[in-house]
């Protein structure tokens, strides 16, 4: 299939130097290479994976949580639709959910666990594939805030990806009934937030899955019910064709969805199998575009039907057994095999008196007996859904006594106990601390408001967070105090670190900092000292930092403050926020 104009340009344009170009485009730019690199052949998809990683090589120097998240989302797709490199996604998957985790991403994280999920099911582990949506769909059962840093139609966006990802591994599983639910709280997103791309893309998606739930009837001999479902699919085949001529999709102008899009012409002939459609099908399931095993099987399912229609049986058994054995070896359609085995069983005419016959009846056996299977599947995923729920409510119990309920840090209990832990740790040695305060919050809370006030704590929380290693901890200590530790980090080494904090606070839009800065006082943890004299020691370099402006990180070493007469007493610990 070709590309469009545009996307070619576009490709052209990656070539120039991408340090030039905007956060925005790279990511915009990503989501294309996602949509190419899965509809194009080999050496295209070769093509856009390099991209891909050059983007990734970018936003990791860059070093912004969203962008990053996006990026290791879109290489670990490319790697995961590519035959033969789903294990290279491994790695970008375990990253993803390190980084997801750290700057509370929960809408990548739980994208990160169904892919994970569609990784499972190309081994064959339809176990871990289950509890991979299950932990997924818990991720987002809570009552999750927009993000506001990314804006809320790209956060919609995001979730309706992650939403869709959860639904396909669900269809592929063969869970159509929670499939179909999930899909629909992608639609309510989309509906919200989405553009002629996500339009396009969900109603693919949700062609394919009526698809598989169909023929999944069709198999317990629920005729009608599969048929409706083949009806609503080809509707749906007809109606994505508005959204998907203005999508990120490769396509041939002028021509239909249905024309192009193996899956979209595949649901108009199972609706109503007929000879009109076999010249289509045929060109869309042109061995050389190597489709996804998936479409490859619902598309032989269609073809087969209508050259029975058309009265050419010998070329609907001959495409049933070309397609049996070029997927005989691909695991991770377990539902979608069993019809295309089933449809070739049926035309089975070895002893014509008794032998179809006798296929037809195991065949209904069989399914019989993996109807029954998929009804404990959704026990299964429902009673691991409710095990997961009540182990989130376990730990969310646990996080609220350790964590600050405003910007979700850790608190000051928790501060105490690792810092205490720290003093024992050898490895954490050399410790850095840091007290952070915030120049003018005071001017915030009482020219603006309270609430504003409590929006500028976790914005400030979350660029500490962003700006800062994983390893280091940091944590609210009351009012407009934070306190971070830096294990293993020299004090040169710190200051140089929290100056990158000051200056990235700094830089943030008025709307979101309300013209708040940092004062920043570290120091090194001495020999047998305590915690309360070290964070004592980072009050003394505070100060010295708001005496010189604000806006700035002062960095003492361990006897600096005893000469100083104009030092201010020890500090004592602000009063513990309700």
């Amino acid at each position: 299939m070709p590309l469009r104009d545009d996307v070619v340009d576009a490709r052209e344009g990656a070539a120039t130097s991408l340090g030039e170009l905007s956060d925005a485009w790279l990511v915009g730019r990503a989501r294309e290479l996602q949509v190419v690199g899965q509809h194009s052949d080999p050496q295209g998809r070769d093509a856009t994976r390099r991209e891909a990683d050059n983007l990734l090589t970018e936003a990791r120097r860059r070093g912004h949580p969203r962008m990053l998240g996006q990026l290791l989302c879109c290489c670990a797709t490319l790697r995961l639709c590519t035959p033969g490199m789903a294990e290279q996604a491994v790695p970008l998957l375990d990253e993803l959910l390190t980084h997801a985790r750290r700057h509370r991403l929960d809408v990548l994280r739980a994208d990160a666990h169904a892919l994970r999920g569609r990784l499972a099911l190309l081994d064959g582990n339809e176990d871990n594939a289950l509890n991979q949506a299950a932990e997924a769909l818990v991720i987002l059962d809570d009552d999750l805030v927009p993000d506001a840093a990314l804006g809320r139609r790209s956060w919609e966006r995001l979730l309706a990806t992650s939403l869709i990802d959860i639904g396909l591994v669900l269809t592929q599983l063969g869970v159509f009934d929670i499939a179909d639910e999930v899909m629909a709280r992608a639609h309510h997103r989309i509906r919200e937030s989405g553009g002629p791309h996500e339009i396009a893309t969900h109603l693919i998606n949700r062609c394919r899955m009526l698809l598989g739930w169909g023929l999944r009837l069709e198999r317990i001999g629920k005729q009608d019910d599969a048929d409706g479902r083949f009806s609503t699919a080809a509707q749906i085949a007809v109606a994505v064709d508005g959204p998907w001529q203005e999508s990120l999709f490769p396509r041939v102008p002028g021509r239909k969805a249905a024309e192009q899009m193996p899956v979209l012409a595949a649901a108009c002939a199972l609706a109503e199998p007929d000879g009109s459609h076999i010249d289509k099908l045929e060109e869309v399931s042109d061995p050389g575009l190597e489709l996804p095993v998936q479409e490859t099987i619902i598309i032989a399912i269609a073809l087969a039907r209508c050259y029975d229609s058309a009265e050419r049986p010998d070329e609907a058994t001959k495409v049933l057994f070309e397609t049996r054995q070029r997927v005989c070896e691909d695991i991770s359609e377990p539902s979608l095999r069993i019809s295309l085995v089933r449809e070739y069983a049926r035309r089975a005419r070895l002893d014509p008196d008794n032998a179809a016959v006798a296929v037809e009846e195991y065949a209904q056996e069989l399914e019989s007996e993996l109807w029954t299977m998929r009804a404990s599947r959704s026990a299964t995923l429902m009673a691991r859904l409710d095990r997961q729920r009540l182990n989130r409510q376990h730990h969310a119990i646990t996080r609220q006594a350790m964590h600050d309920p405003l910007t979700g840090l850790p608190n000051r209990r928790a501060l105490d106990a690792k810092l205490e832990s720290m003093l024992r740790e050898p490895d954490a040695q050399p410790l850095s601390v840091a007290l952070v305060d915030l120049d003018g919050f005071k001017e915030v809370n009482d020219q603006l408001s309270h609430a504003e006030g409590d929006e500028v704590l976790r914005v400030i929380a979350r660029t500490l967070s962003d700006t800062l290693r994983a390893d280091d901890l940091v944590s609210r200590y009351g009012g407009d105090e934070f306190v971070v530790l830096l294990p293993g980090v020299e004090l040169e080494a710190a200051e140089s670190a929290l100056t990158r904090t000051v200056n990235a606070v700094s830089r943030l839009p008025g709307s979101l900092s309300r013209g708040v800065t940092l004062s920043i006082g570290v120091v090194a943890m001495l020999p047998q000292e305590s915690g309360s004299e070290v964070l004592a020691r980072s009050d003394t370099a505070m100060y010295q930092s708001k005496r010189r402006g604000g806006n700035q990180v002062a960095a003492m070493s361990g006897d600096a403050h005893h000469g100083d007469p104009t030092e201010p007493p020890a500090w004592i610990p602000p009063e513990s926020e309700q």
